[in-house]
């Protein structure tokens, strides 16, 4: 097959990357604590841990789970909050120790919970306390030894700890009540592992440093199995990409989008960590007032999000009134960039905002636009650094440039598997070692990527994967209904809206009435924010509903 793939770089970006700058995850860390141990590495609701604070207090989560827990190596722990100190503290805690992070959405249903807590085979989890009666709900399925369970004010010190937990527990009511059998708080497992040292573990490249869940491109929810090879390669490219524009040592990058996720986990967690950045972690970016009085505390260089967020800062108008003086970087991910909230967005803040692209099995970088990019340029940028990318068509061939085909991509970054899931991992992969996206693209001569469309019918709301099947199998189990098929519509908040097509057995079945059952059973962002009713739905010759004509409008 002749390779037509072409790559370039913006000035100052290699075109390889060395990995094997570092042998481990718990490795970066160790060589950023020593580089930068008295600056403030994470700062969350106006408290501040220092890179030295974050070593002794990681290390004593660390004793707690190798000492007090005795987990074996490779053992894996959930962790399942928003963005709270709690969280750097835990995953480099578990990373150091030499197990697996598995990161949990905390808006889950009790249903996604179990699926992802069984199949990943975790039997610890940090959880805040504001979702424990999901795991409440599903812990008698599940065997789950080990629980610990944190409050979002624990970490911030007296008195700002019991007025933070006063207010969310009984002014806004949002903790509620739960009973978890054998629990240890989040302070109580510091103190137990202080008791215990850090005992050195062998933890190499090909070690699982994450389970990162996804439905990939089609199906259940599989866990992506990252390796600590993959995500240091990630972060490695990633900074090899803003290193000309940034300043070791001094930049405070905001971080609004979960950690759990995986954009936010490599770029904002640990790629600025090797720069020894410090680490705003915003707790509820839906809240954009609160958001923006918090923005206004910082000199902030670099921010990242996704195109939802950056349209609702936008519209808020205190914010073109903050200090942008020292913003270097404005990266947009997990869905694409609207070009108007891009051209707005330089307006407002004189900086412009620059589109990557990645996915969950790729760490998640692919490709990312040059920084100092003068114009909106409707692509997803060029591919970092040891990246090659392929447009293939369905037979597998090589597309010429300009034409049309499903994207892949192939380079350190790319995940070993799906955990357990070895027909899932063949279907993805090509022959020749290529990850299949899922998505049509195109290339042209100078290496810009275009997303063209969606191969497959996967949903994307607010940068999260939605997949018709599960809607579809929820809607379904309603008495009133016949039939269901769920497409993706446009939606100028969240970039896609899920809408169902019902075909109603019981004549008296309203639109509330299926929200209501949805509800029950599925994270908000994947309920259904339109329902029609039709008589009937287009199939194909074997009966197979036809997604894309309702989704077209033809049928």
């Amino acid at each position: 097959m002749e390779k037509i793939w072409l790559q370039s770089y913006p000035r100052g970006v290699p075109a390889e990357i060395d990995p094997g700058e570092f042998s481990s995850i718990g490795d970066l860390f160790s060589r950023s604590v020593r580089q930068f141990g008295d600056r403030t590495a994470y700062i969350n609701m106006g408290k501040g841990i220092s890179y030295a604070e974050l070593d002794r207090l990681s290390a004593r989560f660390a004793g707690y789970l190798q000492g007090a827990l005795k987990l074996p190596k490779g053992a894996r722990v959930a962790l399942m909050m928003p963005n709270l100190l709690q969280y750097p503290i835990a995953m480099f805690g578990v990373l150091r120790a030499g197990y697996v992070v598995v990161n949990v959405n905390p808006l889950y249903t009790a249903r996604e919970l179990e699926h992802q807590l069984r199949d990943s085979g975790a039997e610890t989890i940090v959880i805040v306390e504001n979702f424990a009666s999901t795991l409440e709900h599903v812990l008698p399925k599940l065997r789950m030894p080990h629980i610990v369970v944190t409050s979002l004010g624990e970490m911030l010190g007296f008195p700002k700890n019991l007025i933070v937990n006063l207010v969310v527990r009984q002014v806004k009511k949002l903790v509620p009540p739960w009973n978890l059998p054998g629990h240890v708080s989040f302070s109580a497992a510091l103190s137990r592992g202080a008791a215990f040292p850090l005992e050195p573990v062998s933890v190499g490249h090909d070690d699982i440093a994450f389970l990162q869940y996804t439905g990939g491109t089609t199906g259940v929810a599989k866990g992506a199995v990252l390796t600590h090879r993959n995500i240091i390669a990630n972060l490695q490219q990633a900074h090899a990409w803003i290193r000309p524009f940034l300043y070791e040592g001094e930049e405070i990058i905001i971080t609004a989008l979960p950690l759990y996720h995986i954009f936010s986990l490599t770029a904002n967690c640990l790629t600025f960590f090797k720069l020894g950045a410090t680490n705003v972690l915003i707790t509820n970016p839906r809240d954009i007032p609160g958001f923006i009085k918090e923005l206004a505390k910082y000199k902030f260089t670099a921010i990242t999000g996704v195109n939802t967020l950056f349209n609702a800062l936008l519209n808020n108008p205190d914010f073109a009134k903050l200090d942008f003086s020292r913003l270097h970087i404005a990266l947009g991910g997990g869905m694409a960039v609207q070009q108007q909230v891009a051209e707005r967005w330089g307006r407002i803040t004189g900086k412009p905002l620059i589109e990557a692209y990645g996915l969950t099995e790729t760490s998640p970088a692919v490709t990312i636009n040059p920084l100092d990019l003068p114009a909106f340029n409707h692509s997803i940028g060029l591919p970092v650094s040891s990246t090659e990318v392929s447009i293939r068509g369905d037979d597998g061939s090589e597309m010429q440039l300009g034409q049309p085909g499903e994207l892949c991509v192939r380079g350190p970054q790319v995940m070993r598997e799906y955990w357990n899931r070895p027909e899932d991992t063949a279907h993805v992969f090509t022959p020749d070692g290529f990850l299949r996206t899922g998505d049509i693209a195109t290339i042209d001569d100078k290496g810009f990527v275009r997303i063209v469309d969606r191969k497959k019918d996967m949903i994307l709301v607010s940068g999260f994967n939605v997949f018709p099947n599960e809607i579809e199998d929820v809607v379904a189990s309603h008495p009133g209904v016949l039939e269901v098929a769920a497409v993706g519509v446009p939606d100028e908040r969240t970039g896609e809206a899920v809408k169902v097509f019902v075909v109603r057995k019981d004549p008296s079945l309203t639109r509330e009435m299926i929200i209501a059952h949805c509800r029950e059973s599925l994270t908000a962002y994947k309920v259904p924010h339109l329902v029609e009713f039709r008589d009937e739905l287009p199939k194909t010759n074997v009966g197979k509903i036809l997604r894309r004509l309702l989704r077209d409008g033809k049928a």
